[in-house]
């Protein structure tokens, strides 16, 4: 599938009023399709998956029928003569950063959407959801370099800033730096963050800044691909392009061997991208295109629960 070329910014660095109207149609869809995925459901899972720091004490009051009885507090209980408990609340003041992969190999899809247009709906889902339970949300855009850094605040303005600026992106790079990017997010960022890092991972030499980051902050990849990029179909003689590099290369799709040994490859290099976040104990999200991202992401939300819970 061929995307339409990026148009050039006006010389003040605008986009042209075509261009502009149609960025502004696309952030109200991504709009109104993450109104619709980001239900009190979906945030509340969001919550339940990502606790505070911690619980802090917040009043003793009388005990009413339905309160959890491991809360009384029987030493106020026994000097009032009725029993008591104490409430606690979760000191939320999470720190969610979404570091975004743009490169080149991001425009592709085969399933009626490209990759980067997954990635901006889970993005924007992602960050209603934390701007829902009134956490900062962040941006770090990268391709083989750091393409836009938005700080983290709250608030949806400042989610909507983050949803408009990740798609009106003009990216300077085509390739795809993963590790620089968590490194530079593990130097900016002063506290512990939930940082999600969503991109295709077709790079390399990314297992070590993760393993730094995964140190002081709880680092969650975000894994979108495409059918075709694991499965070939038989289409005689094509001409591929990689969309980074621009390199091209002839391929017999016809050839049965030609398709098993690339889907083998692509297999195996799945295997040891799972393997390596096994040994990190970091469970990843996986999605593909044209197929809705919202079961894989409440599914990942229950697990996660379920491990906190244990």
């Amino acid at each position: 599938m061929k995307r339409k070329p990026n148009t050039i910014p006006n010389h003040d660095g605008s986009l042209p009023a075509e261009d502009a109207r149609d960025l502004l149609r696309r952030v109200r869809r991504i709009r109104l399709r993450t109104r619709h995925v980001v239900s009190a459901a979906l945030a509340g899972q969001y919550h339940s998956a990502f606790k505070g720091r911690g619980m802090e004490f917040e009043e003793v009051r009388p005990y009413q029928i339905g309160d959890d009885v491991r809360s009384i507090d029987w030493n106020v209980s026994a000097r009032l003569g009725d029993p008591h408990i104490k409430l606690f609340r979760e000191e939320r003041e999470l720190t969610v950063m979404l570091a975004v992969d743009v490169s080149g190999s991001l425009d592709f899809g085969t399933q009626g959407q490209f990759k980067k247009d997954v990635i901006a709906e889970i993005i924007a889902t992602l960050a209603f959801s934390a701007s829902f339970n009134n956490d900062k949300v962040g941006l770090l855009a990268f391709t083989d370099r750091v393409e836009k850094y938005v700080p983290p605040r709250k608030g949806t303005r400042h989610v909507m800033r983050i949803v408009r600026e990740l798609l009106a992106l003009r990216p300077e790079g085509r390739g795809t730096a993963i590790g620089p990017a968590i490194k530079e997010l593990d130097r900016v960022l002063r506290q512990r963050s939930v940082v999600f890092v969503a991109s295709d991972f077709l790079d390399h030499d990314w297992e070590t800044p993760f393993r730094a980051a995964r140190r002081r902050h709880d680092v969650v990849p975000v894994i979108v691909g495409d059918r075709r990029e694991r499965e070939m179909p038989a289409m005689g003689l094509v001409e591929f392009t990689d969309p980074e590099s621009g390199e091209k290369v002839l391929v017999d799709t016809g050839r049965r061997a030609v398709r098993r040994r690339f889907a083998e490859r692509v297999a195996n290099r799945a295997v040891e991208r799972r393997t390596t976040f096994r040994r990190m104990k970091i469970d990843p999200i996986e999605i593909e295109t044209g197929i809705d991202f919202v079961e894989p992401l409440t599914a990942y939300f229950r697990r996660r629960e379920r491990r906190r819970s244990r």
